[in-house]
């Protein structure tokens, strides 16, 4: 069989490949068309980052071990799918303060197509009430924690490229956990999976929370730009997300200061699970969809950030284990994965990219037969138990 496997990061034996170039005459086999190529970034907050480009032939896209095992971007043929974020990234974690006094450092490398949210907390910055000392900071740490080991293997015979990352989110006397992250594609596909197990390295219990922070901008998401989903429950973050319920999943083009809009839900799965999500564009010829398991991950939410370009026109496609709400507020309502010393849990993701209008219609039809199970039932103000606020 025509596989080849490359280590490329190991912290073990202080390897890393700086730069590595995979191609079919690499590998061998029948399989055509791909290449893999990592490298390392230099120059302003980019300095030092690990970056894995991995092309099938139909799909590429950017992963990132330094920060999380994150995807930076992605493109269907040459369609690119992501954001603009006003930060100048991929940005190295060295540069992000995750403890600065009011919890928001995250903010300052948030620029990626797809960025985990977790493991201890991944919600709204929450601090002590009596001390106002940061207790969790905005969306968790995992996020700019560098893989410690990071492996590629390529199958020459079926087409299969394969991303192993693994990452630790450890603290002395607390929280201890390890996440080995697989990305899976194959030649021609026309996007990638993802599969993360999440293992408590302590010999005592613990928590854990995950959200996959997929966001969007232009030139997919404008004016017109749809939301689908097979919807069980929907309920707004807020009141400013209430006074946006008739229009909560269709979009406007840019607007300066516009304030964000979350909406909280629980959807829909097929027999096994599975569900899927799909934003398209005005016209229904482009788009992307989430396919995921509902009794893994049985929350959703969306986030619409609609301002201006130069200030981060995006919205957030977000399924979790719960809603991004303070880390204590969630933990009361029971949104929590337990842990055993040792013990260990694992969420599926699927990302696909739609090209084409039959693409799109094909996600819509799928999307149809799964709401059939039941009437969707929306909420136009926040709900307790839900929201935080409320």
């Amino acid at each position: 069989m025509a596989a080849k496997k490359w280590t490329v990061i190991d912290h073990a034996t202080s390897t890393n490949l700086a730069d590595l170039k995979i191609t079919p005459a690499t590998v061998g086999g029948s399989a055509k068309g791909y290449e893999v190529n990592k490298w390392t970034l230099h120059g302003g907050l980019s300095q030092g980052v690990d970056l894995i480009h991995v092309n099938n032939g139909t799909f590429t896209f950017d992963l990132i071990p330094t920060r999380g095992m994150s995807v930076w971007k992605a493109w269907l043929g040459k369609d690119e799918i992501g954001w603009r974020s006003p930060t100048r990234g991929p940005v190295h974690p060295a540069f992000v303060d995750m403890g600065e006094p009011s919890g928001l450092g995250w903010l300052d490398g948030f620029d990626e197509l797809m960025v985990r949210c977790g493991l201890e907390s991944n919600g709204a910055p929450e601090h002590d009430p009596k001390t106002n000392q940061l207790i969790y900071p905005l969306h968790g740490r995992i996020g700019n924690k560098p893989a410690h080991h990071v492996e590629i293997e390529v199958n020459g015979d079926t087409g299969e490229i394969t991303v192993k990352g693994i990452v630790e989110e450890t603290r002395f006397h607390f929280f201890k956990v390890r996440m080995t992250s697989v990305f899976k594609t194959k030649v021609g596909q026309p996007g990638f999976s993802i599969h993360d197990e999440i293992e408590n390295i302590s010999a005592s219990p613990t928590e854990i929370q995950i959200l996959y922070h997929m966001n969007i901008g232009q030139p997919l998401l404008d004016a017109g730009t749809q939301f689908l989903a097979p919807i069980k429950t929907l309920v707004p973050r807020n009141d400013h997300a209430a006074s946006g319920i008739k229009s909560w999943n269709s979009y406007t083009g840019e607007e300066a200061g516009f304030e964000e809009q979350v909406y909280f839900m629980e959807l829909l799965g097929g027999a096994d699970g599975t569900t899927q999500t799909l934003l398209k564009n005005a016209h229904s010829t482009k788009g992307i969809s989430t396919f995921y398991n509902v009794n893994q991950l049985k929350c959703y939410s969306i986030w619409k950030n609609t301002t201006s370009a130069a200030d981060g026109f995006v919205t957030g496609l977000e399924p979790a284990t719960n809603f991004p709400n303070p880390r204590t507020y969630e933990g009361k309502n029971g949104r929590v994965a337990k842990l055993a010393g040792g013990g260990k849990t694992r969420y599926d993701l699927r990302i696909e990219a739609h090209g084409n209008a039959a693409s799109v219609n094909k996600a819509e039809a799928a999307i149809k037969k799964l709401q059939s199970q039941a009437k969707p039932k929306i909420f136009d103000k926040p709900q307790k138990g839900w929201c935080a606020d409320a």
